[in-house]
């Protein structure tokens, strides 16, 4: 049976992004895609160009959006600057910026931007972090891509406390070490496969589990 549900999922346009987009629309029901450049041809799928560090471009999505009721956002527009970061390798101050501003803020004001399309379906939220944001898995170095994902968590956690009233559940998730260009060629898991487990995941969230952390595949992640 074909969904009817409407989806948005940010950063879609390349790697586990494009992979969910791509499984939810053979779903059905609306999607809407967001990216920062080129829209890829999947068929069914509203693109929309947004910056999620740009406060005004949201303005188009909520547009876009109207007063249709949000079943699932998912917050996975990320991006990793400090691959080999390390004490004496420091990135600059802006890429520090520029981490937190899409990986921590960005999700913030994605969920800012539909809140009331969210309230209005009893929706859920899913924020793709990573387990490098685990600070009981802290592995050094690559300091400003493991604090924005850790601050992402801690995001999540306190929305979960605050939006369960509303039934809004959200849901924490590291989605492996995929085959993309952030994972590398080397990487234990194809996007595709990422994409199957997260989607698993998403389809069993609710307000009992709301706020946890887990991995795609469903094994609990240590804050």
């Amino acid at each position: 049976m074909q969904s009817t549900e409407t989806t948005l999922i940010t950063g879609a346009n390349r790697g586990i992004g494009l992979a969910l987009t791509q499984r939810y629309a053979r779903d059905g029901g609306r999607i809407l895609a967001t990216t920062r450049g080129d829209a890829p041809d999947v068929a069914g799928v509203e693109w929309i160009t947004l910056d999620v560090t740009d406060p005004s471009a949201f303005v188009a999505l909520r547009d876009r959006l109207g007063d249709t009721p949000l079943d699932r956002l998912i917050c996975n527009a990320g991006v990793y600057l400090d691959r080999a970061q390390s004490v004496d390798r420091p990135i600059s101050a802006q890429d520090w910026a520029t981490t937190f501003a899409v990986n921590v803020t960005g999700v913030f004001l994605t969920v800012e931007a539909v809140i009331a399309n969210l309230r209005a379906a009893k929706g859920r939220i899913a924020i793709v972090s990573s387990q490098m944001g685990s600070s009981e898995r802290a592995g050094g170095k690559s300091f400003a891509y493991r604090a924005s994902k850790a601050a992402s968590v801690n995001l999540g956690r306190n929305l979960a406390i605050d939006l369960a009233a509303d039934g809004i559940a959200i849901g924490l998730y590291h989605p492996g070490w995929v085959q993309t260009g952030m994972g590398g060629r080397s990487a234990d898991i194809t996007a595709e496969a990422s994409a199957e487990g997260l989607h698993a995941r998403i389809a069993t969230l609710g307000p009992a589990t709301s706020g946890r952390f887990e991995t795609w595949d469903g094994r609990e992640m240590p804050f």
